[in-house]
C-alpha cells in the first residue's frame, strides 16, 4: 500500500456548544471520501475524565465503544455512521488522558528533572496525538474536532497546539471554525455578531480560520456572508451556512452545494476535479423523502428523556426504518414510571419495542412490565444489553415461576441470579474501562432467527458490560421455551437468546447500534423493522 501524505483539518466552534461540530467534521469528512481520498476524524475532548466511561448520560451523553474496546465520546459513532470507518482509541483524546500521560512520564524521570508545564509538555503532548493518526500512513486526511468552544479555559490547550501546528505543518493544515448566526424574532434578522466576537477571540489565540461555517436556522442571503467574510478575514467562498434541514444525513449534500470541499482542496493546493455523484447517499436521502407511512417504535429507558442519550440507537432506527420505506416515530416510554397497571395503555398502540441497555436498578421493574407485556401479546421485542438481561430475569419469573429471580446487581442476595457478575469481573476496583469493551466472536446457532437475521453463523459485535447471562440456568430456560442462539465460542458467554414461538423475540448481550451506518444498516435493527411493519400490517387487517 503506497503510504500517504496526510493534511490535517481542525474543526473549531464559537458561541454555544451543541452546534454540531461533530456533523460538519464527518460531512467534510464525507464530501472528501466521496472524491476517493482517504479520510478518519478524531474528536479531542478538554474534559479531565480519562474517557466518558465513567460520565452519567445526563453529564455526556451516549458512551460510545470502539472495536477495540475505547469508550468514546458519541460524536465517534457520527464518524462512524457517516463515513462507514472503524475508530479507535486514537480517534477519542481527552485532557485527562494528555494530562496523564504527561504525569506518567514525568514520575519515570522522562523530562530529566525539567519544570513540566503547560508550554511546552502539554502541547507537545497534544500535538502528538494529533498525528498520531497521520503518522500511519493510511490518510490523506485527519480531521480534528476540538470539543467545547472558543474561550473555555479548558480549551486553550488545544487551541494553542493548534496554533502551534498551524505553524509546523504550513500548507498541510487548515482551520474551519462553525459559530452561530442568531435569528431575532423581535427585530426581524439574523444578527453576525456573535460570529465576529467568536473569531476575533480565536485570531486573540493566534488562530485565523480558513474557513466559516454559519450555523442558521435558516439561509443567509448574499449581503450577510459577504459581510462575515468581509469583518472575519475570510474569503467569501470560504463561507459556508448550515442551516436547519430535517435529517443529518442530508447536511453533507448542503455543504457539497455550497462547495465546501472544493474549498479545502484549494486550500490544500490540491486538484479539484469534478463533483462527485454520492449516488448511494442520495439515493438514502431519496428513499427518506419518498416515506410516508410511519411505523411506531416504543423505546423503553430511563434516560428517554434525553436526546442523546440512546443517539446510536436512534440512528440504527431511524436508518432500518427509512431503507424499509417507513418513517420512524420513536416513542419514548420512561421505564421509572412504568408498570404492570399502565403498560397496556403505553404500548398496545405500538408496532415494536425496543429494550433500552444501561446500568443499575432504576427502571428496571419498568423494563419487565415491558417485556412480560410484549412476551404474552406477540409485540416485536428486541432486548439490548441489559435490556436482553431483563428479558432472562422476566422469563425467570413469570414462565419459569421464580417470583425472587433477579439479576445481582440488582439484587446481590437473590436466590435466581440468572445475571450474574463476570468471573474476571470480580476482582476489579477500578470502574473506568474495566468492563467487558470492544469487539468479540460470536457463534450463532443454526436455523436461529438472529442467524437468518445475520445470514451467517459467526459474526463479532461490541460489548459493554460487566454481567452476563448465569450458564447454570441453560437448561431450565432451553426447557421452557427459550432458545440460547449465540454464544462466543471460547467462554461460553450467551450472547444471544430468542424464542422461536414468537414472532420476533430475541435479546443481545452485544451492542449492534455501535456497527450500524448509513449505507450498511445492521441486519438486526433491518429484520427488527421488518418485523414490526409485519405486526403493524397484521394488526391493521
Amino acid at each position: 500500500m503506497m503510504k500517504r501524505d496526510a493534511r490535517y483539518i481542525f474543526v473549531t466552534g464559537g458561541v454555544v456548544s451543541s452546534l454540531g461540530k461533530g456533523i460538519v467534521a464527518a460531512s467534510l469528512g464525507k464530501l472528501l471520501q466521496s472524491r476517493g481520498y482517504s479520510v478518519t476524524i478524531q474528536k479531542f475532548d478538554p474534559y479531565i475524565n480519562v474517557d466518558p466511561g465513567t460520565l452519567n448520560p445526563y453529564e455526556h451523553g451516549e458512551c460510545y465503544v470502539a472495536e477495540d474496546g475505547h469508550e468514546a465520546d458519541l460524536d465517534l459513532g457520527h464518524y462512524e455512521r457517516f463515513l462507514d470507518i472503524r475508530t479507535s482509541r486514537d480517534n477519542n483524546v481527552t485532557s485527562g488522558r494528555i494530562y496523564q500521560n504527561v504525569i506518567q512520564r514525568e514520575r519515570r524521570g522522562d523530562f530529566l528533572g525539567k519544570t513540566v508545564q503547560v508550554v511546552p509538555h502539554i502541547t507537545d503532548e497534544i500535538k502528538r496525538n494529533v498525528k498520531r493518526l497521520g503518522l500511519t500512513g493510511k490518510y490523506d486526511f485527519v480531521i480534528t474536532e476540538i470539543g467545547g468552544t472558543v474561550g473555555d479555559i479548558e480549551s486553550l490547550p488545544f487551541l494553542e497546539s493548534v496554533r502551534q501546528l498551524k505553524w509546523e505543518l504550513e500548507d498541510k493544515c487548515m482551520v474551519v471554525h462553525l459559530t452561530y448566526v442568531p435569528y431575532i424574532k423581535a427585530a426581524g434578522e439574523v444578527k453576525t455578531k456573535p460570529t465576529q466576537h467568536s473569531v476575533k477571540q480565536l485570531q486573540e489565540e493566534g488562530i485565523q480560520p480558513d474557513m466559516l461555517v454559519l450555523r442558521t436556522e435558516m439561509k443567509l442571503d448574499e449581503g450577510i456572508l459577504n459581510k462575515v467574510a468581509l469583518f472575519c478575514n475570510v474569503p467569501k467562498r470560504a463561507v459556508v451556512q448550515s442551516y436547519d434541514v430535517p435529517s443529518i444525513y442530508e447536511v453533507p449534500l448542503v455543504m457539497q452545494e455550497q462547495g465546501a470541499d472544493e474549498v479545502l482542496l484549494r486550500k490544500f493546493g490540491m486538484e479539484v476535479g469534478p463533483k462527485p455523484e454520492m449516488k448511494e447517499w442520495r439515493a438514502f436521502i431519496d428513499l427518506m423523502n419518498k416515506a410516508k407511512e410511519h411505523i411506531n417504535i416504543a423505546l423503553v429507558g430511563k434516560y428517554v428523556e434525553l436526546q442523546d442519550a440512546y443517539k446510536s440507537i436512534d440512528e440504527s432506527l431511524q436508518q432500518s426504518a427509512i431503507y424499509n420505506g417507513r418513517k420512524l416515530n420513536l416513542v419514548h416510554v420512561q421505564s421509572e414510571t412504568l408498570t404492570e397497571e399502565t403498560v397496556a395503555e403505553q404500548l398496545s398502540k405500538v408496532d415494536g419495542v425496543i429494550i433500552a441497555p444501561g446500568f443499575g436498578a432504576r427502571g428496571t421493574e419498568g423494563k419487565l412490565a415491558a417485556i412480560r407485556y410484549c412476551r404474552e401479546h406477540n409485540m416485536p421485542t428486541f432486548g439490548i444489553c441489559l435490556g436482553m438481561q431483563m428479558m432472562m430475569v422476566e422469563g425467570a419469573r413469570n414462565v419459569l415461576g421464580w417470583e425472587d429471580a433477579n439479576s445481582a446487581e440488582m439484587e446481590p442476595n437473590t436466590a435466581h441470579p440468572v445475571i450474574d457478575l463476570m468471573d474476571e469481573q470480580k476482582s476489579v476496583v477500578n470502574l473506568g474501562g474495566t468492563m467487558r469493551l470492544g469487539a468479540y466472536e460470536c457463534h450463532l446457532k443454526k436455523g436461529s432467527k438472529v442467524a437468518e437475521a445475520y445470514g451467517k453463523q459467526e459474526i463479532s459485535e461490541r460489548h459493554r458490560h460487566r454481567y452476563e447471562f448465569n450458564n447454570k440456568y441453560e437448561e431450565p430456560f432451553e426447557q421452557a421455551g427459550y432458545v440460547l442462539s449465540g454464544k462466543n465460542s471460547d467462554t461460553g458467554l450467551v450472547e444471544v437468546v430468542e424464542r422461536p414461538d414468537l414472532d420476533w423475540f430475541i435479546g443481545v448481550q452485544f451492542h449492534p447500534e455501535y456497527s450500524s451506518t448509513l449505507l450498511n444498516p445492521h441486519p438486526l435493527f433491518m429484520s427488527f423493522m421488518r418485523a414490526a411493519i409485519k405486526h403493524a400490517e397484521n394488526r391493521s387487517k
